[in-house]
């Protein structure tokens, strides 16, 4: 079956429609007059419909031309958009980027440079996954991920390389009504550990037997930040959260924050790097968005 229309028609009758009128398109498309003419009174009879009035110096959109421009343009814009891709793809660029995202990285820092990455890459649709300690490098060892933003002095696994960027604060809160909020100065390991410790856990076996932080015996254990944040505003226990994520609860006095002898009044701060597989480096796309969140400054 062959087509009715060809683009070359509907590029010249959305020329024509945008411009106001058929001297104006070929102008526009660098092309004759009579030629601009002749591909819009073929592709009319083509569809058995008038698309313009011409009973006027200047011809006009009919009723059935204005609507079946948007169809118009909505093929255009699709063609452009294979153009595009298609020249990404030759060029190296990847069709999509997965990165995976540390709980702890602050997400509107994700988020501004989300922004900056739709305008340069168009073309490349952007997925990402939020995990907590050795869970962000899994998806990249498996192939899954181009790369992964990772926090915490965990060593890397064989085969990964890491570029380093702006540490993210971190300190201990609870909430006002837990005995310790009440504790002046440094809290003791002692009296720390005569309470509940609520504590991130990840969902992969990656980093299974690792500790860090934790300093009760007695623990919570909760793989999502966003619960975490709700046991501590609830009075569940205590423990560490980054600063940008509680800052607005510290201000108003939903949370305290706890000096321990880990993290003193100053917070402390956690490492974070990009990674990726050493023998398959991020592409143009991925080269952005790695140099972009080198960038954000300190959180």
């Amino acid at each position: 079956m062959h087509d009715r229309l060809s683009l070359d028609q509907i590029r010249t009758f959305i020329a024509a429609a945008e411009e106001g009128s058929f001297s104006a398109a070929a102008r526009k498309l660098g092309r004759a007059q009579s030629a601009v003419s002749d591909l819009i009174r073929r592709m009319e009879e083509q569809l058995g419909i008038a698309l313009f009035d011409r009973s006027s110096r200047s011809p006009t959109l009919t009723s059935a031309g204005h609507l079946l421009l948007k169809d118009a343009r909505i093929i255009g814009g699709a063609v452009d958009f294979l153009n595009f891709r298609a020249r990404g793809l030759s060029q190296g660029l990847e069709p999509e980027l997965c990165a995976v995202i540390d709980v702890y990285f602050p997400f509107h820092a994700i988020t501004e440079a989300a922004k900056h990455f739709r305008q340069e890459f168009p073309a490349t649709p952007l997925r990402l996954y939020v995990e907590v300690l050795g869970g962000a490098t899994e998806p990249v060892l498996d192939g899954r991920a181009s790369l992964a933003i990772v926090g915490g002095p965990a060593p890397l696994p064989q085969g990964l390389s890491s570029e380093p960027l702006n540490g993210v604060a971190i300190v201990m809160v609870a909430a006002p009504e837990h005995p310790l909020a009440t504790y002046e100065g440094v809290i003791p390991q002692s009296e720390l550990a005569r309470h509940v410790q609520l504590v991130l856990t990840e969902r992969s076996n990656r980093s299974a037997g690792l500790e860090y932080g934790v300093m009760s015996p007695t623990t919570w254990r909760l793989a999502d930040l966003y619960a975490k944040h709700s046991f501590l505003l609830g009075g569940l226990g205590w423990g560490s959260m980054p600063l940008h994520a509680v800052e607005r609860d510290l201000a108003e006095g939903r949370l305290i924050q706890l000096a321990t002898p880990e993290s003193p009044l100053t917070g402390r701060i956690v490492p974070m790097a990009a990674v990726y597989r050493t023998a398959a480096p991020p592409g143009p796309a991925g080269r952005w968005l790695i140099d972009r969140l080198k960038g954000c400054p300190s959180q």
